[in-house]
């Protein structure tokens, strides 16, 4: 229901969002796309990109506080320089395009960045069981950040292209959550500069995402919960297809 007043039902997919961005930051990252969904269906496309920003921030610290001592800082240096070529070219997209586009173009982005991760995730070997870590250094690892930057500026989409890049890299799975958790926090303060000057941060978005952290706590809470008791895969892979399933929608 984009525009307008809030009704109980889009306070009530809102705050379900909420909780996924909670269970995103702090465990699976793919169910973080279905939040992404929801809130380009409840508000304006265009708009929601920036809505959801500071609460995926929110997540952040939560994610950051836990996972701190995880974090693979030379991945995370690597990835950074070109990130910030990407967030340019994709604050120009989100400057010249209407809210019709943008709801097309987040849906082609997560169905594209899905299939990637449901590709690496159905390839990959257990987590544990002996492989050769890809290469982390040269072309591969800028056009990751730039893409990284182009899709998170976009859509707050940058979750799948890095965790098929750090799979591929063989970091194990804590250290993949505190190295994500590290790298969005910076990725996504980097972003609100951005955002802010194309008007998609505003005091009433705020004001929502202040009243949405309780269900960040909640799904923040359920991640922590979760991360040592399911098998990582079978939970991801659901989660993709979910956001697949989702993306479809905003096709419609």
């Amino acid at each position: 229901m984009p525009g307008g007043e809030l009704t109980l039902t889009a306070w009530l997919w809102l705050a379900l969002a909420g909780v996924l961005v909670g269970v995103a930051k702090t465990a699976v990252n793919g169910v973080g796309s279905i939040a992404i969904v929801i809130f380009a269906a409840v508000l304006p496309a265009r708009e929601s990109t920036g809505a959801i920003l500071p609460l995926l921030l929110c997540g952040d610290v939560l994610a950051v506080a836990y996972y701190r001592r995880h974090a693979d800082w030379g991945t995370i240096l690597r990835l950074l320089p070109g990130v910030l070529p990407g967030l340019v070219v994709g604050a120009w997209f989100l400057s010249v395009v209407d809210d019709v586009v943008m709801r097309r173009a987040i849906a082609v982005i997560l169905l594209v960045m899905c299939a990637a991760q449901l590709w690496q995730l159905l390839h990959r070997a257990e987590p544990g069981a002996p492989g050769t870590p890809e290469p982390r250094h040269g072309p591969a690892t800028v056009a990751t950040g730039v893409l990284a930057g182009f899709t998170t500026m976009t859509a707050n989409a940058a979750g799948p292209v890095t965790t098929v890049y750090l799979i591929r890299a063989g970091l194990p799975m804590l250290r993949m959550i505190g190295t994500g958790a590290w790298f969005y926090l910076v990725v996504n303060l980097a972003k609100v500069p951005f955002s802010a000057s194309l008007g998609l941060i505003t005091p009433a978005s705020l004001l929502r995402d202040a009243l949405l952290v309780p269900a960040l706590l909640v799904g923040a809470v359920l991640g922590i919960l979760l991360v040592g008791r399911l098998r990582q895969r079978q939970f991801e892979v659901v989660a993709v297809l979910f956001s697949a399933a989702a993306s479809v929608l905003l096709l419609a």
